[in-house]
């Protein structure tokens, strides 16, 4: 069962003000550590994909997915599951824009910050 969380509690459970809006919490996924970034230079959908792990103060994990779309080139944050990067790194040679929608799309409701397809 996927535990779906909200912004709001996500962020107040890392140490952001629950009224930050999804470019914060963007910026402070990506201030918390290194990401894995997954290229797709072919690619007519998917620019590239940055997955993060973030814990907070009680050493829950967190794991996001920022995906650069190559029509806008703006990035978006996905709140995913723990085995989301490891299913995606196995696909995007073949299709990134499959595996965006297999692994990575299905989590869209999570934070409601990227795009309804």
């Amino acid at each position: 069962m996927k535990k779906v969380i909200l912004l709001g509690a996500l962020l107040f459970a890392i140490g952001i003000k629950a009224q930050s809006s999804c470019s914060d919490l963007m910026a402070m996924v990506k201030s918390e550590g290194y990401g894995s970034t997954y290229y797709s230079y072919d690619s007519d959908a998917i620019s590239k994909v940055t997955f993060y792990e973030v814990s907070d103060d009680s050493f829950n994990r967190y794991y996001f997915a920022i995906v650069q779309f190559t029509s806008s080139y703006k990035e978006y944050i996905y709140q995913v599951g723990s085995r989301t990067k490891f299913n995606y790194s196995m696909d995007y040679m073949n299709s990134a824009g499959e595996a965006f929608w297999n692994y990575i799309q299905p989590y869209n409701e999570n934070l409601n910050c990227a795009p309804n397809f």
